[in-house]
This record gives C-alpha cells, structure tokens and sequence, in this order.
C-alpha cells in the first residue's frame, strides 16, 4: 500500500517514513503543500497523511486539490487542536483527524483502518472529451491547446460533474455543492452556469454532446465514447 506523507517538519517525516516502510508501506514524502499535490498525482498514493499549516498551499487546500479528482484517504496530523481547524479539514474532504502529538500505535491503527476504504480503481487527474483537457489536480482547462478561463463557479460546477461520469447529477446535489444547502430551489443559476460552461466547451453550445440536460431531473457529464471512460 502507497501512502504519501506530506509535513514540513523534517523529524515527523523521518519518523513516519522508518515506521511505516518498517511494516510494508510504500512510503513517499512531501515537505510542502505544491510538492504533495506533485507527488500525488505522480504515486497515486492510497493514503494521504496530511499537516495542515505547510508553506506553499495549505493543508486545507491540499485538500480540496485532492478532492477535485481523487477520493483517497485523507488523514490529517496536524498540532492544531481547536475544534474549528478539524471541522474545516473534514468539511473540505478530510477522512480522519489526529492531533499532534499522537501514539505510533494509534496512527497506524487508523491508517490501516482508511486503508480498508481506499479506492480500488485507479484514478486520473486528467479528463479529456472532444478537444477538451480538464486537469483536475492543477484546475486548469484547455480547449484546442488553448487556456481556457473559468470562473470559480464554472469551475466547481465542471469538476463535479466530471467526478461522476456517465452518472445523473441532480440539480439538488449540484445546487447544495457549488452553492450551498439554502440555494436548492434556485435551479436558474443551474441553467445560467451550464449554458456559459456549454459556450466554453462544447462544439455545438446549443447542441450539446457532453455537458447534457436530464429533463426535469439534473445534468450528466458523457465521456467522450473514444475516450475509454
């Protein structure tokens, strides 16, 4: 099993890099925010052991980097203690949250634990329909090889979608996702969002072949049927 741990605290990754190799893991390292999102999408790690206050991004945005395309593990280790900093790394897509200093034994517990829920397809950062790239780890799009610019609410938007492929999303889920839990009967914003993103993306915006509407219920991505998905 690939477990990617990511501190700026030199000591803690040597530590955990000994404890870990010691009882089969295989182990990877990052001392910064940038270099863990490298790492994972170069590993594809099962489990991500995570701190929360590294340079470069964040822990939190680490973490919601990551969940842009992937559903590992995430375990956050992490010196903050107030009750706020664990619910924001939860919220943003945490799986578990042990606080610092913590017991060898009771880490490797829950990560053999996580372990047991780890993704067993592998996973791609990169989506590709039509003349469409969606990096999804670097939340970049381009278009013919052309950058193609999104607002964060397009963004949110796509990226959802493109996590559940071939699947109806309804218009309650994307609503409560990209906007939140009081914005569910306001299905305008929906149609507003999915025309500008279908102006951006599709080939045919008033045709479309890949963002498609589910009359009355919600909206599917559709894999480009030569793309393999």
């Amino acid at each position: 099993m690939r477990v990617l741990i990511a501190d700026d605290d030199p000591q803690i990754l040597r530590a955990l890099r000994i404890t870990l190799t010691a009882r089969g893991y295989e182990v990877t390292v990052a001392s910064d925010g940038r270099a863990a999102l490298d790492a994972a999408t170069r590993t594809h790690p099962d489990i991500v052991v995570l701190d929360l206050g590294m340079p470069g991004l964040t822990g939190v945005e680490v973490i919601e980097a990551l969940r842009g395309w992937t559903q590992v593990p995430i375990l956050v280790v992490s010196g903050r203690t107030e009750s706020w900093d664990k619910v924001e790394a939860l919220d943003a897509g945490a799986d578990d949250y042990v606080t610092k200093p913590f017991a060898a034994d009771e880490l490797l517990a829950r990560i053999r634990a996580l372990g047991r829920r780890a993704p067993t397809a592998p996973e791609t950062p990169v989506v590709e329909f039509g003349d469409v790239v969606v990096d999804l780890a670097s939340r970049v799009v381009t278009r013919a090889g052309q950058t193609v610019r999104l607002t964060p609410t397009e963004w949110r938007l796509l990226e959802v979608l493109l996590r559940h492929p071939g699947r109806l999303v309804t218009r309650e889920t994307l609503l409560t996702e990209v906007w939140g839990p009081q914005y569910t009967t306001d299905t305008g914003y929906l149609r507003l969002y999915l025309s500008q993103l279908r102006k951006k993306l599709e080939p045919e915006p008033g045709s479309p072949r890949f963002l498609l509407t589910e009359a009355g219920m919600g909206y599917r991505f559709a894999p480009d049927p030569g793309d393999g998905n």
